[in-house]
């Protein structure tokens, strides 16, 4: 039995569907040629057999007396035995619907049904019949009287005689039938190999072109030739590419364009921001001293506020675009891990906030600003998402080679539908709130730098609640 692996190739399937064709044609070939033949050797052994009866049956009959008795009968059936020859024929008669008289004590075999319709019939009758294990043709022929021609039939004479040799016949016919398909089916299997080969080369073509599209080749274009379907699916696919490849190539420069607008808005906004920053220290200042009305202090610390936010967006942007440009670099230096985590911490006021577990005397090569842009967005990303009485823990260890650092909490959380998307850039937890502490470009950023380094970030929730970051470092950074 085929097993359905073997033939979910389509090159398979063509040749085993090819296969079964041919081998059902030459079977169906066989079979007719095989049925024509044994019905015509069939039926020219009964036409001689009635033919030969008859001839000796007109040379014969003359001498039968008008109302024969049994010992006519008798004679007349060794008579006819006797003229069969080598055919080995074996004659009964019955005169008026007697009993079978044959020249022997023993009657040949003729059936009961053959009898019973030639008691009535005016025409020659044959039966093919079994007798033993041999196959065997009874032949009735009617004479009918000159005075009754259309009354029954007074004299019925019944031959039978062996059809081994055609059986014989039919045999070689049927192994003949049966030798001759089998080279057909076999020839069959070449022919279907090579119809296969060449209606699937357009197909093999196509699939490698489709991989190298998938690969990122869009300029990727395929033979085309003839002007039948699969030459109409390999214009198809040309036409295909070629819009695929425009398209990209706009959305390519359109992403440059906007890139660029970002970087170039982003530094032309620092300058200003840098002196707005100095202003609003020094009205800060002033504030904070109460010797200003209370309205003008407000307003001044909501400006103060508004422009370190603008401020943090626009070095944010400016990052991203480094990263956009390729020009970020790393600058490796060897680093005592817990001291660098505890600064860290210390520079955000966070250490009464995060705890750390770091064992000590673990070094590590890393960018240390880098690294502490990532450490400092997961730690953030925590405290300003997890609540305000959130627990946040870091915890670092060295295993299989690698620097692993967790970021987690004990917050709600990060949403399912969020999961997937938290370090693109731009992604904030909270999409409803018009306004956010966050410029939703944090995590993007760590990412980028974890990947400079040839590490990994990675995000998942916690079976009991609250978010895990994890930071995954190579111990020897590219």
């Amino acid at each position: 039995m085929i097993r359905p692996s073997l033939v979910r190739g389509l090159r398979a399937q063509l040749v085993l569907v090819f296969l079964l064709v041919s081998a059902l044609s030459a079977l169906t070939a066989a079979a007719f040629t095989f049925r024509q033949g044994q019905s015509a050797i069939v039926a020219r052994a009964q036409a001689d057999a009635l033919q030969e009866l008859r001839v000796h049956l007109d040379s014969l009959a003359p001498d039968l007396p008008a109302d024969p008795g049994e010992a006519d009968l008798r004679t007349l059936a060794l008579q006819l035995d006797r003229a069969a020859g080598p055919r080995g024929r074996r004659t009964a008669l019955s005169y008026r619907g007697g009993p079978l008289v044959a020249a022997g004590a023993q009657a040949p075999p003729v059936p009961a049904s053959l009898r019973a319709e030639a008691a009535t019939a005016a025409t020659a009758l044959a039966q093919r019949f079994h007798h033993g294990q041999t196959p065997w043709l009874a032949v009735a022929l009617p004479v009918t009287a000159a005075a009754r021609p259309d009354g029954p039939p007074p004299l019925v004479v019944y031959a039978s005689f062996s059809l081994a040799s055609q059986q014989q016949d039919v045999d070689a016919l049927a192994a003949a039938a049966r030798a001759g398909a089998l080279p057909v089916v076999l020839a069959s299997v070449a022919v279907a190999l090579l119809a296969a080969r060449r209606l699937l080369r357009p197909v093999r073509r196509l699939r490698t072109a489709a991989e190298r599209m998938a690969g990122g080749g869009l300029d990727t274009r395929v033979t085309v030739t003839g002007d039948d379907e699969l030459a109409d699916l390999g214009r198809t696919f040309n036409t295909m590419a070629a819009t695929l490849q425009a398209d990209a190539a706009a959305l390519r420069a359109m992403e440059v364009r906007a890139r660029r607008f970002a970087a170039d808005v982003s530094h032309e906004l620092r300058t200003p921001l840098a002196a707005m920053s100095a202003v609003t220290e020094v009205l800060d200042a002033d504030a904070a001293s109460g010797r200003l009305a209370p309205l003008t202090a407000e307003a001044l610390q909501l400006v103060s506020g508004e422009t370190r936010k603008l401020t943090r967006l626009v070095e944010d942007l400016i990052e991203v675009s480094r990263f956009d440009a390729g020009a970020a670099v790393l600058n490796l230096d060897e680093v005592d891990v817990a001291e660098f985590v505890t600064k860290t911490l210390a520079l955000r006021h966070w250490q009464d906030r995060v705890r750390a577990d770091v064992p000590q005397g673990l070094r590590a090569r890393l960018d240390p600003r880098r690294a502490d842009v990532i450490l400092a967005n997961l730690a953030g990303n925590a405290l300003r998402h997890g609540g305000p009485e959130v627990s946040v823990l870091v915890r670092v260890r060295a295993e299989a080679g690698s620097l692993v650092v967790t970021v987690s909490d004990d917050g709600p959380g990060i949403p399912a539908d969020l999961l997937p998307h938290v370090f693109d850039r731009f992604t904030k937890a909270d999409s409803a709130r018009a306004r956010s502490d966050g410029s939703g470009l944090g995590l993007a950023i760590a990412t980028e730098n974890a990947h400079l380094h040839g590490g990994t970030l990675t995000a998942r929730n916690a079976p009991d609640g609250g978010a895990v970051l994890t930071l995954t470092l190579p111990a020897n950074p590219p």
